[in-house]
Order: C-alpha cells, then sequence, then structure tokens
C-alpha cells in the first residue's frame, strides 16, 4: 500500500511539474502576469513531492533547498525591490543548501587544487563580466547584493562540478548542467528586470532554463 501510495505520488508530481511548467511557460511567452503568478508556485511544489517519492535516501538539505527556491518564486510574485531584495536572500539560502547536499558526495582528496582555483577564478571573472554589464542600469544600493547573490551562484556551480570530479557519474553531470541553466536563468533575470533596452523583453528564458535546471538538479540528486 506505502509503495502505492509513494508511485501516485510520483506520477502526480511529473505531471504537475510538466503541466505547471507549460503553462508558466506560455504565460510567460504572452506577458501574462495573471497566470505566470497562479502557475508559478506549483513547479517547485512539484519538485519536492518528486524529490520526496524518488530519493533514497531522502536528505533535509534537498527539501531546504528547493523549499527555498520555491518561498524565492513566491516572494518575486509582487512588484517591489524589498520583494526582489527578500526572494533574493531566499534563493541565497538555497543555494547554500544545494552546496550542503552536494557536499555529501564529495570528496576533495580526488580533486586537483589547481582546478578548485580555476573554478573559483572564472566564474568570479564570469560574474564581473555581467556586472559590468548591469552596473549602468540596477540600483546603487542592489548592486554588490546582487553580485553577491551571483557569485553564491557561481559556488553552487562550483560544488556540483566538485560532485561531478570527486566521482564522475551520470548523476553528476545531470546536476552540473541543472546548475548551469540555473546560472543562466538568475543572469537572464537581471537583465529583464534591471536593462529596458535588453534583447529580453519577458520572462521566458528565464523561466525555462530555471525550471529545467532545477528538474536536472533534482534527478542529479536522485540518480545519485
Amino acid at each position: 500500500m506505502e509503495r502505492v501510495k509513494i508511485k501516485l505520488m510520483k506520477i502526480i508530481s511529473i505531471i504537475l511539474f510538466t503541466v505547471s511548467t507549460v503553462i508558466h511557460l506560455y504565460a510567460s511567452l504572452k506577458s501574462n502576469k495573471r497566470l505566470r503568478n497562479i502557475s508559478k508556485p506549483f513547479i517547485l511544489i512539484s519538485l519536492m513531492g518528486l524529490y520526496w517519492s524518488c530519493a533514497d535516501p531522502v536528505r533535509a538539505t534537498v527539501m531546504l533547498a528547493l523549499f527555498f527556491s520555491w518561498l524565492g518564486d513566491v516572494l518575486l510574485i509582487p512588484d517591489g525591490v524589498k520583494w526582489f531584495t527578500a526572494g533574493g536572500i531566499s534563493f541565497m539560502v538555497s543555494h547554500f543548501f544545494f552546496i550542503l547536499s552536494y557536499l555529501y558526495n564529495i570528496d576533495f582528496s580526488r580533486i586537483n587544487t589547481l582546478m578548485i582555483i580555476i573554478l573559483a577564478v572564472f566564474f568570479f571573472v564570469i560574474v564581473s563580466i555581467i556586472f559590468s554589464k548591469l552596473r549602468p542600469y540596477l540600483p546603487k544600493a542592489l548592486f554588490y547584493p546582487m553580485y553577491l547573490y551571483l557569485l553564491i551562484n557561481g559556488a553552487m556551480n562550483c560544488f556540483a562540478i566538485f560532485r561531478y570530479l570527486s566521482d564522475p557519474s551520470l548523476a553528476g553531470i545531470v546536476t552540473v548542467i541543472g546548475a548551469v541553466l540555473f546560472f543562466i536563468s538568475d543572469s537572464s533575470l537581471f537583465f529583464v528586470r534591471f536593462n529596458k533596452n535588453s534583447r529580453m523583453k519577458t520572462h521566458f528564458i528565464v523561466m525555462l532554463t530555471y525550471s529545467i535546471g532545477e528538474f536536472l538538479i533534482v534527478l542529479g540528486l536522485i540518480l545519485k
């Protein structure tokens, strides 16, 4: 009976993720704010259900990472700098819990120290370039907090890569791809929100990379 319930939970979670993501992407493409706001919270709720029903063991750090991602989604729905800041803080906490989740499968003795340094420098340079492009458009009060946030996202990416380098596997590479997509999503969001001259006029790319990224991170953690 318990197996049936878990299998049903898995099926419901996959269906809910697919339907809510497709609806949200359609709403983003059409700039339908109301439909975006309604569908957005269900994306992470479905991923929490998917992880809970598939992972063995179910780690609290992963559930917390997904919860704070969900909370960040909800906090970003209203307009205003305060809501944007609160959502950013929630996602920052989410990244820390993802890092803790990756640490379970990282053996730093198997990773070249030079590679650690190269990855850290790489993400620092990438984030610095992104913010050099954003500087003219960002409120001064948000520049350094957002810069720090994207650095932490970069750190989350580094630890995902460390996990793969420590034990190369399909699970590791899937999680790395998900983490990179999450980084692309956040970077895109900053341009959509603040650079009105940006080619990205809608949240479609932001949410496409975000939804797939979060799904792949969860899938990689389940596979491991």
